[in-house]
């Protein structure tokens, strides 16, 4: 909970959005697996392309949020917590997202095949890792971390 006075970022807006893209980029990431295990190269490109615009948005959100945040990450432990714990995810989402261009890359290649594609799997079950993480975070930071603190309006 953070200090008496400090104001925290609304968990029903920006967070709330980034969950929902993150929850939408869950579900694009399978399509595109189910593609490549049915064959259908056409399908496995678009799910991962629109995975991969989804976590570009996500951390382009995340960038937006910190530079509006009503707290800094020094000299406060909420603060500190904040910007460790979302940042850390956030750093995790960047690094998903450059599994996921790999694995585009190699599509576009031809490197995988329905029984062979071990790279792409990795990185989905990768990508799904750090969807479920975000709802922790969701929860424990943005929804409870801030509860009965005054919201900032800005």
């Amino acid at each position: 909970m953070p200090p008496k006075g400090v104001e925290v970022i609304d968990p029903f807006g920006f967070p709330l959005l980034n969950t929902l893209i993150l929850l939408c980029s869950g579900t694009t990431v399978t399509w595109a697996h189910h593609a490549l295990i049915h064959g259908d190269r056409e399908g496995l490109k678009k799910g991962l392309w629109a995975t991969i615009l989804l976590g570009v948005v996500f951390t382009s959100i995340q960038a937006f949020e910190y530079a509006h945040a009503p707290f800094g990450f020094k000299g406060l432990n909420y603060g500190a917590a904040f910007f460790m714990a979302t940042g850390f995810h956030g750093f995790h989402v960047l690094v998903g997202t450059i599994f996921l261009i790999v694995c585009l890359v190699r599509s576009y290649k031809g490197h995988f095949t329905p029984k062979q594609h071990f790279g792409f799997e990795a990185a989905a079950w990768y990508w799904h890792f750090v969807d479920v993480v975000w709802l922790f975070l969701f929860c424990v930071v943005y929804v409870w971390g801030g509860w009965g603190a005054p919201i900032h309006a800005g």
